[in-house]
């Protein structure tokens, strides 16, 4: 240790009796203020009945004045119809026991009691949904003077609910906190608003969820038939807003575009394979929407959500839009081996409806170019029958006209008849002439093996023609029915994609508070 210096131990020595004299001071004002506060408590605790009910007269009601502070809102459980909230909850009175001169016990103003050692007016929430019914925290209680006395419990609230989903997730909500004693009635405590505007939102924390509109408080005294005295409560109404970015973002906006896809399945062609399995595959996608909706939804049938309303207008849309599609498929697959097209069907789906849509079949300019090829088919096969004949002459050795003696009929001696044949305009089958004529009415004579042959040669002939004729009317009636399936698709997107669009801006637009 350093040694000092006379000069450090003479400057330093005078100063310890005034430090210690100092300390000193400090003590004994310190037992002094104690000693009153002391004897203040024996003052008024000692005799104190915490069962008294604390008014001058006994006739005269107390006057409590009672308010409330909101500080958050933890949760709204809308399947179990339940909020829960943090409160401060403010009770003031006049306790005319607890008063005292503040110049007797040395200037002491206030105290801080601990409630179990005081009378204090049982105010209990009526509506509580928790399990120990008063959810408070006791905390001190501040007392002055003058009789005043100031409780502050804090505490979480969990309070029944009446949850209204009929605008979900548009919806505003009012909760109610109902507050009055338990005993007492009006005659003998009076319960006052602290502050007419309600409840105090100054300290609130925000939600993620609600948005805080309001806490309006309102005082009730209401008469009983059973009891000639009034029974007071104060009820504080919060009043909420739910936000809704979080669901139209997660189940608006993929409705949406999931309906918009069913509308896209009208324009699949029926040959792809796919049209009726995105539709199942769309109406599985939207059931599992709605059950999402479901699970956060009180089950209840006092009203139904605008949500699920909108999904279940979505979902009978898409089933809609599958039993349309079957019946495309029907249309589109029919041919005329299995269906005849009717005049009402013809008529409707052929001129009318392809008229109001605007749609139209192929051109006149088409169907000549058509026409065009058709005949240039028909001269090619003129030209083969020709080519044949000539073969046939040749091989036979008869001329090409085969024209026989003055005693062969003459229809067989006529050159065009044969043109005729091949190009639809006899009536009957020459084949069928050969067949019954040349067996019975005319002589072995004029007829040869060669010309036997030759027109069994042009009754094939014949029936290939009336085959590809057939089969071009058969083409025909089946190309109606695809047309028929082509128009039902067109105005069932037309119909769907209108009812898409007017669900959801009825859906959007309907909601009390969308466009705030």
């Amino acid at each position: 240790m350093p040694k000092m210096s006379k000069y450090h131990i003479y400057n330093f020595f005078p100063s310890v009796p005034i430090l210690g004299f100092g300390i000193l001071l400090s003590f004994l004002a310190g037992c002094e203020s104690g000693s009153h506060e002391k004897r203040l408590l024996h003052a008024l605790l000692d005799n104190y009945n915490v069962l008294e009910r604390p008014v001058v007269n006994e006739s005269d009601p107390l006057q409590l004045s009672f308010g409330l502070t909101l500080m958050q809102i933890i949760d709204v459980d809308e399947k179990n119809q339940l909020l829960i909230s943090n409160l401060w909850l403010k009770l003031e009175w006049n306790d005319m026991n607890l008063r005292w001169n503040t110049s007797e016990y040395g200037g002491v103003k206030d105290l801080r009691i601990p409630p179990h050692r005081l009378w204090k007016p049982d105010v209990l929430m009526y509506n509580s949904a928790d399990e120990g019914f008063d959810g408070t925290y006791p905390t001190n209680v501040v007392v002055r003077n003058n009789g005043s006395v100031v409780y502050i419990p804090p505490g979480i609230f969990k309070s029944t609910c009446k949850i209204d989903i009929t605008w979900f997730p548009f919806d505003d909500q009012r909760c109610e906190m109902k507050f009055g004693s338990w005993t007492y009635d009006g005659f003998q405590l009076d319960l006052q608003l602290q502050d007419e505007s309600g409840g105090d939102i100054s300290s609130f924390v925000t939600n993620g969820e609600w948005e805080l509109l309001g806490v309006p408080g309102k005082r009730n005294e209401i008469y009983y038939n059973c009891c000639p005295e009034p029974y007071i409560d104060i009820t504080f109404a919060i009043i909420i807003r739910r936000k809704t970015l979080y669901y139209f973002f997660n189940l608006i906006v993929p409705c949406v575009l999931i309906a918009s896809m069913a509308l896209l399945g009208f324009t699949l062609p029926p040959d792809s394979g796919e049209k009726l399995s995105l539709g199942v595959t769309i109406l599985l996608s939207l059931t599992v929407f709605l059950n999402m909706v479901a699970e956060t939804m009180p089950a209840t049938s006092d009203a139904v959500p605008l949500l699920g309303t909108y999904f279940n207008c979505i979902m009978f849309m898409v089933a809609s839009s599958v039993v349309s599609t079957i019946l495309i498929l029907n249309y589109h697959h029919r041919s005329a081996d299995t269906h005849e097209m009717s005049d009402w069907v013809r008529v409707v789906f052929l001129y009318w409806l392809p008229c109001i849509l605007r749609m139209s079949r192929p051109t006149p300019d088409d169907e000549e170019e058509k026409l065009d090829k058709k005949a240039q088919q028909l001269q090619s096969v003129e030209l083969k029958e020709r080519s044949s004949k000539s073969l046939l002459a040749n091989v036979l050795d008869i001329d090409d006209d085969f024209r026989c003696n003055h005693s062969c009929p003459t229809f067989l001696q006529q050159p065009t008849y044969y043109r005729t044949v091949y190009r639809g305009e006899a009536e009957e089958s020459i084949g069928t002439i050969a067949d019954t004529r040349i067996n019975q009415s005319y002589p072995q004579s004029c007829f040869g093996s060669s010309e036997y042959e030759l027109a069994l040669i042009l009754k094939e002939l014949r029936w290939i023609t009336d085959q590809l004729k057939q089969e071009d009317a058969d083409n025909e009636i089946s190309r109606d029915w695809k047309f028929a399936a082509m128009v039902v698709d067109r105005l069932c997107l037309i119909i769907f994609t209108l009812f898409t669009l007017l669900a959801t801006l009825f859906v959007l637009f309907s909601a009390p508070n969308f466009l705030l």
